[in-house]
């Protein structure tokens, strides 16, 4: 049977190479092993899935649609009974033990949520019901792809979790970096992250998404088109866990004390703003320092440079549902701000790294159905197949049904229910009964009323007939995605191009490389151009098949009339980082490259400057002995050129000194230092008596003799005596000088 599976899948190619859609199985006897006297052993080996044989279940039976779940009608709730549905995430919430199947690497902090103002109006939850209060919350943040081990700064999605731990139980807010997803339907959750991790194999590549099956699933699925492009963006490489963006990704209802319900889209806002690595950067990081993003968020902490996030939803009124170009239940889709506005409503300040990081942070269980009354949720069905998959999980992953009574995932509130025993029970639960209703305890635990705060799903109205089939309104796929992309600055545009450049470099198969370009030619021309010119292909034609992921007797979309489809309007702003905070150097790692006979004056004026604003400033020199200055004071070195390098650094200064910088101008590395921090586009600042060194670099002719902070703010580089501070500090906050790019190739 492996044989002929075998034989039949080389079959199903073309004489190109490519590999042809799947055939619509019309005979299902011809797919099963026929009846005979064989053992029962022997019809159960192991097999390898060809072109020609019919999906079943786990147990044998056939399956016509693994594309949507069962609904109550197109935009309906999710069905318990969809045993498929079920079978399929249920195998894949138990496909690793013991650490989780995504979202393995991660950090946490403690803190607290300050609401602002009550938002009584738009919701009865607790937490949010009057100013100043303080609610304790525990965050994780982490890598989705990779493993434990993996590397912070991998091309990726990042999670950001929340668990508040309010009055009336907790709530966590499971959201990520990005405000949208790859697909829209929990039926194609597994088959997602299987393209993405490693290859079955091979276990190859570990925590990165440049290879063969990732691409192959994408280009078969046009609604992963808005996904790819904010993977793609330099969002995916943030500059810090402090400076990303976080997101509900799902459309929730927030209901208040009359029952009445709006929409919602969660956001959290760092106010250090959203920054990125250059992707190069982000590649050497992994390799000085695979913990970068881990460190940064641990010694921001520690040093009580505090991480501050405010909280902001977009509201809808449920009469409102409708007047968008695109359906508020679809998970690929966002809101643009300046069709709804983030309304800020408080803010998340973490004041506290955990005691022990397993106890806390690895045994942390958060579940997007953990909501309060007053937070309740929509039919979107992305979000109702991770309310089932989510405590699947984590009765594997911590041991079985009591992971709630693990400290960090205990409530603040007591907690009052019939629920005994079970693998790792802690609570000791007194009384004769366990049940209810019941005479011998007063029917203890009671019911709370819903006027006292009761949680009461909200009284959505439901008449449909069960189908498994997407609405209508889910079908447009690329106006947002062109949307996102149009919206970018021009330097981010090219970091787009590069991303796809490198990622579909690393595909081998050519038939998936072309069939990614035809997405990205729907996305728009002047993207997929020069992906194909890196790519050596040409874009190709309007394919006939973009969706291959259709029910066995559906059709096709109809693309000729979506793919023309475009956004409420043509930019948005708030999409790209270039507008982004840049009035701070909070936390700001600042390199010092020094030598004996460094200039202290020089030195120390600018590191007393920089630490007044909240910059980190690291002494670096050949050696990790003291330097001694040339008035003889030593100063303490806390790296030398072996462990440090530019890319841990978000800019440079060279103090002045005679013998400092004849010794900084022979020095490879301290040159190379500098190279690189150009290269990536970094602030670079040097003291006049220092010139030599610059002149050293690649770069050193291309800077302006005559230096003005004008100019330095346009450049990113000034030299200068103890009057360039100010300038500087502009200049760090500035972030980067992306257009440094367009002339420059320095080989660091």
């Amino acid at each position: 049977m492996k044989r002929e599976s075998t034989k039949s899948a080389k079959a199903n190619k073309s004489e190109s190479g490519k590999a042809t859609p799947p055939k619509k199985s019309t005979d299902l006897k011809k797919s099963a092993p026929e009846p005979s006297n064989a053992k029962i052993d022997d019809l159960q080996g192991n097999t390898e899935s060809g072109s020609g044989e019919t999906m079943t279940t786990n147990h044998g039976v056939p399956i016509n649609d693994d594309q949507n779940s069962l609904k109550a009608g197109e935009r309906g709730a999710t069905l318990l009974e969809d045993f498929i549905l079920r079978e399929k995430i249920t195998h894949f919430d138990h496909e690793r033990i013991p650490e989780r199947i995504v979202h393995a690497r991660g950090s946490g902090a403690h803190g607290v949520f300050t609401c602002y103002k009550s938002q009584a109006g738009l919701t009865k939850a607790h937490f949010l019901g009057e100013a100043g209060r303080e609610t304790p919350v525990f965050v994780r943040f982490s890598t989705v792809a990779g493993s434990r081990g993996s590397t912070d700064l991998a091309r990726d999605v990042r999670g950001f979790a929340v668990k508040f731990y309010t009055q009336e139980g907790n709530f966590d807010l499971v959201g990520n970096n990005m405000p949208v997803f790859f697909i829209q339907d929990a039926m194609k959750f597994p088959d997602l992250v299987h393209a993405v991790k490693p290859e079955p194999d091979n276990e190859i590549p570990q925590a990165a998404s440049a290879h063969d099956t990732f691409w192959d699933f994408i280009s078969m699925m046009p609604e992963s088109a808005h996904m790819i492009m904010w993977a793609m963006s330099d969002r995916a490489i943030p500059r810090s866990l402090r400076m990303m963006e976080g997101f509900g990704v799902h459309t929730f209802r927030l209901v208040n004390a009359e029952g009445k319900s709006s929409f919602v889209k969660f956001h959290w806002k760092p106010l250090l703003g959203v920054h990125s690595v250059a992707w190069d950067e982000a590649q050497k990081i992994s390799g000085k320092d695979p913990d970068f993003h881990r460190r940064d968020l641990w010694d921001a902490i520690e040093s009580g440079a505090f991480p501050e996030f405010e909280f902001g939803i977009q509201v809808v009124p449920e009469e409102d549902e409708f007047k968008f170009g695109f359906d508020l239940l679809d998970p690929t889709k966002l809101i643009p701000e300046e069709l709804v506005p983030v309304q800020r409503i408080g803010k998340l300040t973490l004041n506290r790294n955990p005691d022990n990081f397993f106890a806390e942070t690895e045994q942390s269980a958060f579940h997007v159905g953990h909501v309060v009354p007053g937070i309740d949720f929509t039919n979107d069905p992305l979000l109702q197949g991770r309310l089932f998959s989510y405590t699947d999980t984590q009765l594997i992953r911590l041991g079985g049904p009591n992971f709630h009574e693990i400290p960090i995932n205990r409530p603040v509130v007591p907690v009052h229910n019939n629920q005994r025993d079970g693998f790792m029970r802690q609570a000791i639960n007194k009384g004769k009964t366990s049940y209810g209703p019941n005479s011998l305890n007063d029917n203890a635990p009671l019911q709370a009323p819903s006027a006292e705060g009761g949680f009461v799903s909200y009284n959505e109205r439901i008449d449909a007939r069960k189908i498994r089939a997407r609405s209508k309104s889910f079908l447009d796929h690329f106006s947002q995605a062109r949307l996102f992309f149009q919206s970018q600055s021009d330097p981010e545009k090219q970091h787009m191009i590069d991303a796809l450049s490198f990622e579909l470099g690393k595909v081998k198969t050519v038939a998936i490389r072309e069939r990614m370009l035809g997405v990205l030619n729907q996305i728009d021309p002047d993207l997929a151009t020069p992906v194909g010119l890196h790519l050596g292909l040409h874009v190709p034609k309007d394919p006939e098949q973009l969706n291959f992921s259709i029910p066995a007797d559906g059709k096709l979309a109809d693309y000729e009339s979506i793919k023309g489809i475009k956004s409420e309007i043509e930019k948005s702003p708030a999409l790209s980082m270039a507008d982004t905070v840049k009035d701070t150097i909070k936390t700001r790692k600042i390199a010092f490259l020094t030598a004996d006979g460094v200039d202290s004056k020089s030195l120390n004026s600018m590191k007393t400057k920089l630490e007044a604003e909240g910059a980190v400033v690291s002494v670096i020199a050949p050696k990790l002995a003291p330097v001694v200055a040339e008035d003889s004071t030593e100063i303490p070195v806390d790296e030398s050129f072996l462990t440090a390098a530019s890319v841990l650094f978000d800019a440079v200064f060279v103090p002045g000194g005679t013998n400092s910088s004849a010794t900084l101008e022979a020095d490879p590395d301290a040159i190379h230092f500098l190279n690189e921090a150009f290269r990536h586009c970094k602030a670079v600042a040097v003291d006049a008596s220092a010139r030599q060194v610059i002149d050293a670099t690649y770069f050193g002719k291309k800077v302006s003799k005559e230096q003005s902070a004008k100019l330095a703010l346009k450049e990113g580089v000034i030299i200068g005596d103890t009057s360039i501070g100010d300038t500087f500090i502009k200049m760090i906050a500035m972030h980067r000088f992306w257009d440094r790019e367009k002339p420059m190739k320095v080989p660091a």
